[in-house]
């Protein structure tokens, strides 16, 4: 009997047509860049409208890719630390005093511990 079994391939497992005489829509590759540094490619019809704009993984607008980004790459700007940010605001002084109060309340019970 296992001399006249068929053997065969599973039905859905591979598709028996191929890409031959096919014709694929012209593409185009965009670019988008959004201000964390996340670049995304994305592929639009020849015949489609590209947006300026798209929504970057992170949640943030990104931008089409072009001349205009490799202008602003020449005039960065400093990143900005934690640190820069809170001194813009307030002094080392007040700094250290503020410190020592959350240290006080987190001695005394009014700071829950995060574990």
């Amino acid at each position: 009997m296992a001399e006249r079994s068929l053997r065969g391939m599973s039905i859905g497992a591979k598709s028996l047509e191929s890409d031959d005489n096919v014709d694929f829509a012209a593409r185009s590759d965009v670019a988008y860049v959004c201000p964390k540094g996340h670049r995304t490619i994305l592929p639009f019809s020849q015949d489609a409208e590209i947006p300026e704009e798209w929504e970057c993984r992170c949640g943030l607008t990104a931008h089409r890719e072009g001349e205009r980004d490799q202008e602003a790459d020449e005039i960065t700007k400093p990143t900005r630390t934690h640190w820069d940010m809170l001194l813009e605001r307030r002094n080392e002084d007040e700094l250290k005093e503020l410190l020592k109060k959350r240290i006080k309340m987190h001695h005394e019970g009014w700071i829950p511990d995060y574990e």
